[in-house]
């Protein structure tokens, strides 16, 4: 087995020769030939627009999506019909208003139907229905309906960026021929909960408009109403202005747009990526415990967890360069540390109720090696010397914990894995032992940057006796392939066998590319947990993707991918990355989005963090494509752009900071390069 080398000049570049070209042409001809017919499948429900995407109404469907403020979120049921009726029921949760258990479920929810809504008359006569015309979501939901021959209502519905309200607003328009009176009622709904069931008493519940009456309309005119739907404690006097929080919902995901600019060929890709910032950094809650990044999905707020926020999202944050996303980062780390101890007993799988409590319903699910991961890549990739310092005692610790676990074989224990006992993981799993390795391998390129050289060979050697480990143990063929089992006794094919490529081991690439991507474990709505089981999860999925590409499989992953998005973004449910199902039907939790944004940063773009103001390049473009840039990355303490464009032998990289400092690399696209700003 061939080991990556770390240099002590800390110019890590792997040594394992790295292929454009699939190894086996004729497996690359049938994966392309099954992910193309699956293609050939789809129907969009939804186009792209100037700025986002809208379905054009015709027949009877229903969706659901979810969007957050820093102390509000929305799980928004919309739809028409089967006679293109609308359907709306909005379930509103404030994860700052806790109720009594106090758990991780404990937010305030509460469900609006659409009964809850004002009346609206035209020319004196009720109208009793909305005939959907059209949606459409560019980071608020807008829905258009005929409410008569001649009028027109749209509804926009958008989370305030800072209060605990949700807005709708009613715009009402004369798209007739003659001038028409519109009336619009007061809604005053209120719902006061019991003392006892909430941690501060009693919460109040209201939706109010703040316009009504009679209107006369000419031919053109509108009239607007907002809704305003809101939650607090009992006694609590807060105003909120509704426009000016729509409008500041607005400019927050404007803002966005601004940062890690996917530029592709390709505009799925490309508005998919811009869905994917947004859903990965509107879901941070303004707690009593400091901001925190939780999931989501109506039930996790208010919360962190290892692998969502410590291995998933938090490494992608420095990228974005999103303030409040930097600052949960640290905080959920900060959190964590609050754990460490002398006896080395395990750190909790989730700090839940705002940090006053935690979860560990799953024991152990390898949480140290998930947070030792996420953490050791945040400092390399945040770039700045004193907050690593800060890191560093965490990553210790959970990297010597992680090694109290280890057998008389080399590998590591845990009593579950993220998937917390759904599937069987066994004793020892490939999860566990693949995220110890990597956090090994960014903490070495961590500790020769903070000139701790002793620790940075030790972690070293202990990464390379864990990898031959790992191999010894995990290596197998299951199910035909030339792979990796899960766990001991092992016989059916795993979605997490894509870890190795992620992590940059490719010695079994070939069979673990024929696994994923072969009818045992792929499937329509992406990779199976297991083989024989059509429960999906799609951060599997994703991480399956950002390997393949690492492993310089760019057209087989570009195939695949473009099929990924497309389906998630325009189809039956938009427009984000999902959760799992059958459990949660699908739910747009926010971690995985920070997962499909870390297939473009780690994956097409090859981004590894090495230093301070250092990381490894890898932009393999497709052949389709003759460029493709990532603008205005925040990591490294810098704001700078990458651009590779095909040459006629070779590749043209250019990378460009703010201050307008520009390197050029002559690539031949064979492996990764070292970059330093």
């Amino acid at each position: 087995m061939r080991l990556p080398l770390l240099l002590a000049s800390c110019l890590f570049v792997p040594l394992i020769p790295l292929s454009t070209q699939t190894a086996n042409a004729e497996t690359a001809v049938k994966l392309t030939a099954s992910v193309d017919s699956l293609a050939n499948t789809l129907t969009d429900r939804w186009t792209l627009s100037d700025t986002g995407i809208a379905w054009r109404v015709k027949d009877q469907h229903e969706d659901h999506l979810e969007f957050s403020g820093e102390q509000v979120s929305g799980i928004i049921y919309y739809g028409s019909d089967e006679k293109e009726n609308l359907s709306l029921q909005r379930k509103i949760v404030w994860p700052m208003l806790r109720t009594i258990p106090n758990d991780t479920h404990a937010s305030l929810i509460h469900d609006f139907p659409l009964s809850v809504s004002p009346m609206i008359t035209v020319n004196g006569k009720a109208t009793n229905q909305e005939r959907v015309r059209g949606i459409q979501f560019d980071g608020v939901l807008t829905i258009t309906s005929k409410i008569d021959d001649n009028v027109r209502l749209s509804r926009t519905l958008a989370p305030s960026p800072t209060a605990p309200i949700i807005v709708e607003r009613f715009t009402i328009t004369n798209m007739g021929t003659e001038q028409v009176y519109v009336g619009i009622s007061a809604l005053d709904y209120r719902v006061k909960t019991p003392e006892k069931e909430g941690v501060y008493g009693a919460y109040i519940i209201t939706a109010r408009n703040d316009r009504t009456g009679m209107f006369k309309l000419a031919v053109g005119e509108s009239v607007t109403s907002f809704v305003q739907f809101k939650a607090t404690k009992q006694g609590q006097q807060a105003g909120y202005n509704s426009s000016d929080e729509l409008v500041a919902r607005q400019a927050y995901v404007s803002s966005l747009k601004n940062d890690l600019q996917l530029e592709t060929p390709d505009p799925v890709l490309n508005k998919m990526f811009d869905f994917a910032k947004l859903r990965s950094a509107e879901s941070i809650f303004r707690t009593k415990g400091g901001l925190m990044h939780a999931p989501g999905g109506g039930r996790y707020y208010a919360a962190i967890w290892a692998n969502d926020q410590a291995e998933y999202i938090d490494p992608f944050f420095p990228f974005l360069g999103n303030k409040t996303g930097n600052e949960s980062a640290i905080n959920s780390f900060r959190h964590f540390a609050r754990y460490m101890n002398d006896d080395f007993n395990p750190i909790p799988s989730s700090i839940i109720a705002e940090g006053d409590d935690i979860w560990n319903g799953a024991g152990d699910r390898g949480d140290c090696a998930m947070i030792a991961y996420g953490a050791s890549r945040f400092a390399l990739a945040y770039g700045d010397r004193d907050q690593a310092k800060q890191l560093l005692p965490l990553i210790d610790w959970c990297l010597d914990f992680s090694f109290t676990k280890m057998s008389e074989l080399g590998i590591i224990a845990s009593d579950s894995d993220e998937l917390e006992g759904r599937f069987p993981a066994g004793e020892f799993n490939l999860s566990t032992n693949m995220l110890t390795y990597g956090a090994l391998i960014s903490s070495v390129h961590l500790n020769q940057e903070l000139g701790r050289e002793a620790v940075a060979r030790r972690y070293q050697k202990q990464a390379e006796k864990l990898l031959h480990s790992i191999e010894s143990y995990f290596g197998a063929k299951v199910q035909g392939y030339d792979t990796y089992r899960y766990y001991e006794g092992n016989d059916k094919l795993r979605a997490w066998i894509a870890l190795p490529l992620t992590m940059g081991i490719f010695d079994r690439k070939q069979g673990t590319l024929d696994a994923l991507l072969s009818p045992l474990l792929w499937s329509a709505d992406g990779i199976y947990s297991e083989a024989g089981n059509e429960t999906f999860w799609d951060r599997a999925t994703l991480y399956a993707f950002r390997g393949i590409f690492s492993a310089a499989e760019t057209d087989t992953a570009m195939r695949y991918f473009k099929y990924y998005s497309r389906k998630r973004l325009l189809g039956e449910h938009v427009p984000y990355a999902v959760e799992a199902w059958p459990e949660g039907s699908q739910r747009h939790l926010s971690a995985e989005s920070a997962l499909y944004a870390r297939v473009v940063t780690e994956g097409v773009f090859g981004i590894e963090p090495t230093g301070f103001k250092r990381f490894n390049l890898a932009p393999y473009l497709p052949t389709t494509w003759n460029v493709m840039c990532l603008n205005h990355i925040r990591a490294f303490a810098n704001d700078f752009n990458v651009c590779v464009e095909r040459k006629t032998t070779d590749f043209e990289v250019r990378i460009t900071t703010a201050e307008g400092k520009v390197q050029t690399i002559y690539w031949a696209g064979d492996k990764p390069f070292s970059v330093s700003l």
